[in-house]
């Protein structure tokens, strides 16, 4: 709220002093480094955006951000629920699930992830006492 009598940064519609545009979560000075703002105008640095804005996991409950050097992730989202990419396994198996290769998609059964032999393994189990 001090006057600015030097350099100028201009931002959001608004005047800073350099020194002052920062992020709000972690006090970074933002000058010349890439930045973002969230619903209500407040400035962050990316790396909190993401923290705080993220999806989360719904296995290891981290957020699903970009890794260091990177702009973009990857998340997967299967029966209304994200996960990484190497969080995305069987329940039962543990085996890491993909779309890439026959036979090693998500085969769900009853809001379960699972592959397709531990989908059979269950359907089995569960029709066996009917026959």
């Amino acid at each position: 709220m001090k006057p600015i009598l030097d350099r100028i940064l201009r931002a959001t519609g608004k005047p800073y002093h350099p020194q002052c545009f920062c992020c709000v979560i972690c006090g970074k000075i933002l000058d010349g480094i890439p930045f973002t703002v969230d619903a209500t105008n407040q400035i962050h640095c990316i790396e909190d955006f993401h923290k705080k804005f993220a999806p989360r996991c719904c296995v290891c409950k981290l957020p699903i951000m970009p890794e260091p050097g990177q702009e973009q992730t990857v998340r997967v989202v299967a029966l209304d629920r994200s996960f990484h990419v190497q969080c995305y396994k069987c329940e039962d198996c543990g085996v890491v699930l993909t779309s890439e290769g026959k036979g090693k998609g998500c085969y769900p059964l009853d809001d379960h992830v699972l592959c397709k032999s531990c989908n059979a393994e269950r359907v089995k189990a569960l029709t066996s006492h009917m026959t």
